[in-house]
């Protein structure tokens, strides 16, 4: 089991760099740090998510963190994809035929594309990153490759030696289960080579500047057998009701794995007391869908002053006491995705969004434009 004593050592770093006191921090957070400003998938926002190019963005911009998804291949290399399935962010269609394409069950969801686990590396590297949201500029599609997590860590490490501060990688394990049922894998597989790598390139302590993050639970439970490393539970949903709750509908009602071991809890059960006190026992960090930190409702009334009644216009209730609870518990609580793009429940301007939940005490802000959150923060010193 690990000993947690990170917050404690940020947390008078960072005061004592700032003149201030334990009786006075500046911010919220669990440590009294400032939040972290963590890059989705790179600067996702200007650039096709997941490639070296969108993470060098990110920490351009100021990100703290730069958001790594993975996924393995046919011979076991750890890529970096959103997704197992390439169809939407890779130029795959366009080099492969179809017959390269298999239907397989996805957390419950039966699903034809073209799978990572099913190319050879040397076969990803010949793809291309596409833009995966219309809306944004498809000015670069083709033009960057698939990168292995290996150059991600050698990105963060080089470009942190040349800014003079650390640049961090947030880890997440893709479909656990899912991997773990593929041919040639195996229960744990993937998650003994991610920390077999990271333990190669960072060390096996609490203090590197890494997270490992992941919405099934007994992955994490391994984990934490195996790493001192910081753990993230993810925390998801399908929607938000219009009287503020949450919906929760499948696949985005509860960790895969406990479908399939048939526990009866969802998501929002762990995010009340005792499914906090559970979480603690494995993860040192929550990563809750930011609805479930900030109660909104949708009244009926326009607030925003442009006579269409959207997702801005909810009213903004305040906390909804999970950072609190997390925080006493001793968790992080790290919330996700602010995008300058894509409305915000309650909130039209992205960076007042951000603020707000900086306000309340959120531990890390994970953002598709990494400077956007960069400026929120200093906004509020």
């Amino acid at each position: 089991m690990k000993i947690k004593t990170l917050a404690i050592v940020l947390s008078a770093a960072f005061l004592q760099a700032c003149g201030g006191s334990d009786d006075s921090p500046a911010f919220k957070t669990l440590s009294g740090a400032e939040p972290l400003v963590i890059g989705h998938r790179g600067a996702s926002g200007i650039l096709p998510e997941h490639t070296l190019e969108a993470y060098t963005a990110a920490i351009e911009q100021g990100a703290d963190f730069i958001e790594p998804d993975l996924v393995l291949t046919q011979d076991g290399v750890m890529i970096v994809r959103h997704e197992p399935m390439l169809d939407g962010t890779t130029d795959v269609a366009s080099k492969f035929p179809a017959s390269r394409m298999r239907t397989r069950n996805v957390d419950g969801v039966a699903t034809t594309a073209y799978f990572a686990s099913d190319f050879t590396l040397a076969e990803i590297k010949t793809l291309r990153a596409v833009q995966a949201r219309a809306s944004r500029s498809q000015a670069y599609n083709g033009l960057y490759a698939i990168p292995t997590l290996d150059e991600v860590i050698a990105l963060a490490k080089a470009e942190g030696t040349r800014r003079g501060r650390a640049v961090g990688i947030y880890p997440e394990i893709k479909h656990s289960t899912f991997h773990a049922g593929e041919a040639g894998f195996g229960a744990n597989v993937f998650e003994d080579k991610l920390v077999a790598t990271l333990h190669a390139a960072y060390g096996n302590v609490a203090s590197a500047p890494v997270f490992i993050q992941s919405f099934e639970v007994s992955n994490l439970q391994y984990l934490n057998t195996r790493t001192n490393i910081k753990l993230v539970q993810l925390i998801d949903a399908d929607d938000v009701k219009d009287d503020g709750s949450m919906s929760l509908v499948a696949p985005y009602h509860k960790p895969y794995d406990f479908v399939v071991n048939n526990d009866g809890r969802s998501f929002a059960d762990l995010l009340t007391a005792s499914g906090l006190d559970f979480i603690k026992t494995y993860a040192d960090a929550v990563g809750p869908w930011k609805p479930y930190l900030v109660k909104t409702v949708n009244d009926g009334v326009e607030r925003t002053g442009d006579s269409t009644l959207t997702i801005n216009d909810r009213r903004v209730d305040g906390s909804t006491g999970v950072i609190e609870m997390a925080h006493q518990r001793g968790l992080l609580v790290h919330t996700w995705t602010f995008r300058d793009d894509v409305s915000g429940y309650g909130f039209k301007d992205p960076k007042a969004e951000m603020q707000y939940y900086m306000r309340l005490g959120i531990d890390g802000v994970f953002t598709d434009f990494p400077s956007t959150g960069v400026a929120a923060r200093a906004g509020l010193r």
